[in-house]
């Protein structure tokens, strides 16, 4: 994938609330059910899933000072 060529992150109205249920049988935290609910958007799966990538292949491709 070209970096300068990246997908544009979504875009949410000012004042978007998130709706998000915390998992009954378990401990969860509200940041965490936040995030759970958050990655269930496709956009905004796709557009993490872009940033791991790009940061995955960006910090492995640094050679160590010899």
């Amino acid at each position: 994938m070209k970096w300068h060529r990246f997908p544009k992150s979504p875009v949410f109205p000012p004042g978007h609330k998130w709706e998000f249920e915390k998992l009954k049988k378990y401990y969860e935290s509200d940041v965490t059910a936040l995030v759970r609910a958050m990655l269930e958007d496709d956009e905004i799966r796709e557009d993490q899933r872009a940033a791991w990538e790009r940061w995955r292949n960006e910090a492995g491709s640094k050679a160590p000072p010899q």
